[in-house]
């Protein structure tokens, strides 16, 4: 397939402002950028979409500006937002800035013939004269329009919040990075959201006002769930790009917990694998489902492509420990994570010389109701301690029990999972 032809199978493309679009890309190598707000120090997944879209671009010969939004992120863009954002400092909104950075060059090469290039509107828009800005740039906006604009409507008819100057100048802002874009790097290309149409088309026409210069506009669907909830957010909140605010773990169990009506789409939409690959693995998710191919291989290559193989490998021993694998070589951190939701207990670390039963302390932590459950059980072969099965009534609890200096996992039966932390 040719480059569009890849982008519309794979579902990247909603709308695009010339019918010729698909042809100028083949024609040759493109300038193209996509703009990143940083109102957080990491991106979430419901960013992946574009930047799949900017790296599908890359691997195809055009060239990526990525943008920061370090000028508008003080803003704030209103589209279909119901209240104001909290507006960000220039030190927050600096140090979110590099925070995004460092994510891109997982998906993106910002080394090459192409190498992709980032870029902050604040180097730009953070010196513009305000009077210069409202005669040379502010005369090309028509009130009119603006206010016809579905996201400035939608706003305006809401009586207790309305809509703030300050935000109401956002297009003009968006507009303008176009236009400095245009100029500086001869970018003819801006990707979005679906709900970022009206402010490329306004970027478009101060480019082709003040420069003379033809533009292009596309933009990319936003990701919807089959079940009709709100994809990219787990129980717990947001699913970060940022292994410190997601752990790779946890990362890696939202995508392998897809739903089988949504993992080939998702399989399009977040990964490279070619035509081929995902329609077999469809095949095999619609003839064995139980075996849930199709997850695992969609969990593993977008934790590979934002975190990398070790932490891929990790989670996947993480995740297999679940269901009595090996627990020894996790590290600390990572048992937390993995265990952050079963019941647990803190016990002093006096306990470990060896001279209490392990049936009588699992006893007073609860996770036996009577040393006469627990006997039962570890005479029918079901109690592990941090993978072990205990063989005889009358084992002890030692330091050989813990899985790192300060725990140990507790497993009775198949599924039923204790922590035990050791302190003092």
């Amino acid at each position: 397939m040719d480059l569009f032809a890849e982008l519309s199978w794979r579902g990247l493309v909603n709308q695009m402002t010339h019918p010729e679009l698909p042809e100028r890309m083949a024609a040759g190598p493109m300038v193209l950028y996509c703009g990143f707000d940083p109102t957080a120090d990491s991106l979430h997944i419901g960013s992946m979409l574009p930047i799949m879209t900017i790296a599908h671009l890359q691997r195809a010969g055009h060239r990526p500006l990525v943008l920061v939004g370090g000028g508008t992120g003080l803003i704030g863009d209103p589209s279909f937002k119901k209240d104001e954002r909290s507006l960000l400092t220039k030190e927050k909104a600096a140090e979110n800035t590099e925070g995004i950075r460092k994510q891109l060059s997982h998906f993106l090469d910002f080394e090459g013939e192409n190498a992709a290039r980032m870029v902050d509107n604040l180097d730009w828009l953070g010196t513009l004269p305000l009077l210069d800005f409202l005669r040379d740039i502010g005369k090309h906006f028509s009130v009119n329009a603006m206010l016809a604009r579905d996201s400035v409507r939608m706003r305006l008819e809401d009586r207790d919040q309305g809509i703030s100057y300050t935000e109401f100048t956002y297009t003009l802002l968006q507009a303008y990075d176009y236009l400095h874009l245009c100029r500086e790097y001869d970018c003819r290309l801006q990707i979005g959201g679906s709900d970022q149409w009206g402010n490329i088309v306004a970027g478009m026409d101060l480019s082709r006002r003040l420069l003379s210069k033809e533009t292009f506009g596309l933009t990319i669907p936003l990701v919807t769930k089959s079940d009709g909830t709100k994809f990219g957010k787990s129980e717990s909140g947001n699913v970060w790009l940022d292994p410190q605010r997601t752990s790779p773990y946890k990362f890696y169990q939202f995508w392998i917990n897809q739903a089988d009506a949504d993992t080939p789409m998702y399989l399009k939409y977040f990964t490279f694998l070619t035509r081929d690959e995902i329609e077999s693995l469809e095949r095999r998710l619609i003839e064995e489902p139980h075996k849930r191919e199709a997850q695992r291989r969609l969990a593993e290559e977008v934790t590979r492509l934002t975190h990398g193989e070790a932490a891929l490998q990790n989670a996947i021993k993480a995740s297999q420990a679940m269901f009595g694998g090996d627990l020894r070589g996790l590290d600390e951190a990572t048992l937390l994570d993995v265990f952050s939701e079963v019941p647990s207990s803190e016990l002093p670390r006096s306990v470990l010389p060896g001279e209490r039963l392990i049936a009588d302390v699992l006893t007073e932590c609860g996770v036996f109701e009577s040393k006469g459950e627990a006997k039962r059980m570890i005479k029918n072969g079901g109690l592990y301690v941090s993978g072990e099965r205990i063989e005889t009534e009358d084992a002890k609890l030692t330091m050989a029990a813990c899985l790192t200096e300060g725990i140990a996992v507790v497993r009775k039966g198949k599924k039923n999972y204790h922590l035990l932390r050791f302190v003092g």
